[in-house]
């Protein structure tokens, strides 16, 4: 079943194994990709990844984590994304993108100050000694979700096949969704429907700007663990709008909203992902410390998700999914280069 291939709209996967998003924190002044991206990208797809997502990247220069985001705001970051997709291309892994705006966690006091104010829906900061962000008016708002929709018709002419819209983790989608970050009084907060509008919003001018053909995906965090936060059974319904909206799969993921440590066995994230699956009938994603094989085979097999993605396993294994392989007596994608290393124990 992991190295089954799954199909999504006119993108076949040559298997379930996804590059999870990870900054790296490694592109230039201008948000361009660099050689460290080319590298850490190409490895993972010449590892027999399925799909890799390529990092959160900022649709508008204020909505940057850091100063040294990849960014898809101007055209001249566009070559070196192309070359990334190329190479993934050439390897036979599908590429996508997280499409994100970071919010009132831009230029967090970790990663340096910001050349540019952070912006949220509530005048909040995200915790003591972070920057009390501008809440965003009607105009603003209408410019970070056309900032959302020039980014996806780039996107689609660097030649991703997948787009990931960051709404977790805290940042500026994820802010409208919670309470915690959420204190407006108009039309954008208070009730569920109304928090739920600006990145219902955005979804939807994304997908009309996005080929039809191509996959729409949204990352989720699906629990603030807070005490009045956003919680799965929000979830749920979040992701049953997203999906009516033409989002194709949900990445379950959790937390980020306040500096609140998540759990950390493995796959702690799969009941949200389970539930969303079940009763919002939305494809989702299994993530969160998934390490073996034989549990990213039995999540599937019991259809507990559709994909399986990994981050840090693949940071300290980019050749994971070769292994995995051999593990659950599969046939992997080798590339041809490295065929002479395909049986374990050959010198």
């Amino acid at each position: 079943m992991l190295f089954s291939p799954y199909t999504v709209r006119s993108v076949t996967l040559r298997n379930r194994i996804v590059v999870s998003p990870m900054c790296q924190y490694s592109a230039g002044g201008d948000g361009i990709a660099t050689d460290w991206h080319f590298v850490h990208y190409g490895t993972r797809a010449v590892g027999g990844a399925g799909l890799v997502l390529l990092e959160a990247t900022a649709v508008e220069p204020r909505g940057r984590i850091s100063t040294e985001d990849l960014g898809l705001y101007h055209e001249r970051q566009l070559p070196a994304l192309q070359r990334i997709v190329r190479f993934v291309h050439e390897q036979g892994a599908a590429c996508g993108i997280q499409l994100a705006h970071a919010g009132r966690k831009a230029f967090s006091p970790k990663k340096g100050q910001g050349p540019q104010e952070p912006v949220g829906p509530s005048p909040i900061p995200f915790d003591e000694g972070w920057r009390v962000p501008l809440e965003l008016d009607e105009a603003g708002l209408q410019a970070v979700a056309a900032a959302f929709e020039q980014a996806a018709r780039w996107a689609h002419e660097v030649g991703f096949d997948v787009i990931e819209i960051h709404a977790a983790h805290g940042y500026l989608l994820h802010e409208f969704l919670s309470p915690v970050a959420n204190h407006r009084s108009d039309r954008w907060g208070g009730p569920l429907e109304a928090r739920l509008a600006f990145p219902l919003d955005v979804v939807r001018r994304v997908r009309a700007a996005w080929p039809e053909a191509k996959p729409l995906f949204a990352r989720l965090s699906t629990t603030d663990y807070l005490p009045g936060g956003f919680d799965p059974d929000q979830a749920v319904e979040v992701a049953r709008a997203l999906g009516q909206a033409g989002v194709d799969l949900i990445d379950c993921s959790s937390g980020g909203i306040a500096p609140v440590r998540p759990p950390d066995y493995p796959g702690y994230q799969l009941k949200p992902a389970e539930r969303i699956r079940r009763e919002a009938g939305v494809p989702t994603s299994a993530l969160g410390l998934i390490t073996a094989p034989e549990m990213a085979e039995e999540v599937l097999q019991n259809g507990r998700a559709d994909v399986v993605l990994l981050g840090r396993e693949l940071l300290r294994h980019p050749y994971w999914p070769l292994d995995a392989a051999r593990a659950l007596g599969a046939e992997a994608p080798w590339p041809r280069q490295y065929l002479r290393a395909k049986r374990a124990g050959d010198r």
